[in-house]
């Protein structure tokens, strides 16, 4: 059915631990065969490599032995032999399978490399500039231009100034030069332009030739002889599909197209109308005819891969064939997400969980939801999934001696990982996703990190939440941050003062005048040797600076801390 090829593969897995999640990899039995030791893991490449973390981010090979020492922060997946790996301190370089570095510098930007060029971005004189490299990390093209794209059969489209773009061969050779003030990457010998930032859209020929005239808000590249475009310049989209010669094969009349492979596309319904950034509802339509192959029933919908595509439909994620269809004797799996075949077997990423099912649909293999502490004492994984838009995971307690303390533990976490009531069939303005972890697990004392992701739809960004929950495991008591300091000490004023010293270290760093010392119930939480006081997003720094930590070790402030407390000795 698949064609499948067998061979010994390996495949990522993650386990929650008490040490926090950790990664390994697992064969097509589902049995670990490199140990789940690892901060993160990607898949096995077909050169054999799988990136990873553990501290850092490096490369290992099917043996689990390091071929890039895990010294960067982090590293592309390979192309062309090669991979991009950032510093820890900044910047990017160029390595090949063995690990060695082959540019002779660092440079601020550089990408995945395409046919034997990498886009690399330089600053001089205070400007940024893009160049190309060559497959050996030398500079080809020198960086000279104010943008430059991927190389297509060949060529490169690069942004000259703000009115010319230029075509280039792979020596850096003009080819030809467009009198246009935006363009988008080459595609099967037609590139989209603009006049004028303000005028429409429309593609002209690798000569300069207007061959679609302009007429479109926005063109997107030519795939299979066809492209994606959209008429409305405003939030009501109108999307269609064109040929080659601009004619429509699916009349712009669409919130949204997805080219997807298998000369499929996919087309999107508004689910609101009047709120078109909502989402859509994909039905699958011929590329070549326009013909409408399914009812608009889908979710989502990924690129064809071996025939098949995954869907989602309501709360399910399955294959549909070449038509269309649910393919019967495949995995359905509850959740929304995605199915890929992975060698030997299909690998779900569904409701932000990882599994494994063989061909036939049988589970190999699945994140567990028990986390052991001790031998009386764990941490079980609820999951809260009333419709598409609302997914929540959270923590429940076992083994706490009280169980009414346990019941009030319990409740109080399904309150902080926002498990509301939500309607099934009610469509929301807005998605949210919670998930949790153990930050940390001493002797008594678990600290469980409830993270949230709220996203109003149509919205720039969405805004995520952090709560720290200490908790004694013997006697269910929910530690404050008061419960850590001699009575009576003026702990707040000691750690703001504090805390205002390490923000006038780095004063650029954080919004002016926005720190007015830390409150009694500031969130925090602890280390074996320090305590961490952090504020939300916003509140004293730009967004992009996330959670603003401060980290105050314990020495520091031993005079006031109560080692006699329960709070101390819950974890000492």
């Amino acid at each position: 059915m698949f064609g499948w090829v067998v061979r010994a593969r390996l495949f990522p897995a993650e386990v929650k631990t008490k040490e926090g999640t950790k990664w390994g990899y697992i064969d097509a039995n589902g049995k670990f065969v490199l140990k789940p030791t690892f901060d993160n893991a990607g898949d096995f490449q077909q050169n054999g490599l799988a990136i990873v973390s553990k501290g850092g981010t490096g490369v290992i090979n099917q043996s689990g032995k390091f071929v890039v020492k895990p010294i960067y922060s982090s590293i592309f997946p390979f192309t062309e032999g090669r991979a991009i790996a950032m510093l820890n301190e900044g910047g990017s370089v160029v390595i090949n399978e063995k690990g060695k570095v082959l540019t002779e510098k660092t440079y601020s930007f550089i990408s995945p490399y395409q046919g034997g060029r990498a886009v690399f971005q330089e600053k001089k004189n205070g400007v940024l500039l893009y160049g190309y490299l060559d497959i050996n990390g030398r500079v080809a093209i020198p960086a000279k231009y104010q943008y430059a794209f991927d190389f297509k059969t060949g060529k490169g489209l690069v942004q000259v100034n703000e009115g010319q773009y230029a075509l280039l061969d792979s020596t850096g050779a003009l080819l030809q030069t467009y009198p246009f003030q935006q363009m988008n990457g080459l595609s099967e010998g037609l590139i989209s332009f603009k006049k004028t930032l303000q005028d429409k859209a429309g593609y002209v020929n690798e000569t300069g030739q207007i061959v679609i005239a302009p007429q479109f808000g926005m063109a997107l590249p030519f795939q299979g002889g066809r492209a994606v475009v959209n008429l409305s310049s405003d939030y009501k989209n109108e999307y269609g599909l064109i040929d080659r010669t601009g004619k429509f094969v699916i009349p712009p009349n669409y919130n949204d197209i997805l080219i997807i492979g298998a000369n499929r596309v996919a087309v999107g319904k508004a689910i609101n109308p009047n709120e078109p950034y909502v989402g859509s509802i994909y039905a699958i339509a011929d590329a070549s005819t326009g013909q409408l192959l399914s009812e608009f029933v889908f979710g989502n919908v990924s690129n064809f891969q071996r025939g098949y595509s995954s869907v989602t439909k309501g709360v399910q994620t399955f294959f549909i064939d070449n038509n269309g269809r649910q393919v019967k004797d495949l995995p359905i799996v509850d959740g929304v997400g995605t199915l890929t075949m992975e060698g030997q077997l299909i690998k779900a990423f569904v409701d932000q969980r990882l599994s494994y099912y063989d061909k036939n649909g049988k589970l190999i293999w699945t994140q567990n939801t028990k986390i052991p502490l001790t031998r009386n004492a764990s941490v079980l994984e609820e999951k809260y999934r009333p419709n598409m838009d609302y997914l929540v995971y959270y923590p429940q307690m076992q083994g706490i001696a009280n169980k009414q303390a346990e019941t009030k533990v319990n409740d109080y976490l399904k309150v902080q990982s926002q498990i509301i009531p939500i309607p099934n069939d009610k469509q929301l303005d807005y998605q949210y996703t919670g998930d949790f972890s153990v930050q940390f697990f001493q002797k008594n004392l678990i600290i469980l990190e409830l993270d949230g992701y709220h996203y109003p739809f149509g919205a720039a960004h969405g805004m995520p939440t952090k709560i720290m929950v200490p908790i004694d495991i013997k006697t269910g008591q929910n530690y404050q941050l008061k419960n850590l300091f001699k009575p009576n000490s003026d702990y707040v004023k000691v750690l703001s003062e504090i805390v205002g010293k390490q923000i006038s270290e780095n004063p650029a760093n954080y919004f002016p005048d926005a720190y007015k010392g830390i409150t009694a119930n500031q969130p925090f939480y602890v280390s074996n040797d320090a305590l961490f006081l952090y504020f939300s997003p916003y509140e004293i720094a730009p967004y992009a600076a996330g959670f603003p930590t401060f980290e105050i070790p314990f020495k520091e402030i031993d005079n006031i801390i109560d080692k006699r407390g329960v709070f101390w000795r819950s974890f000492h």
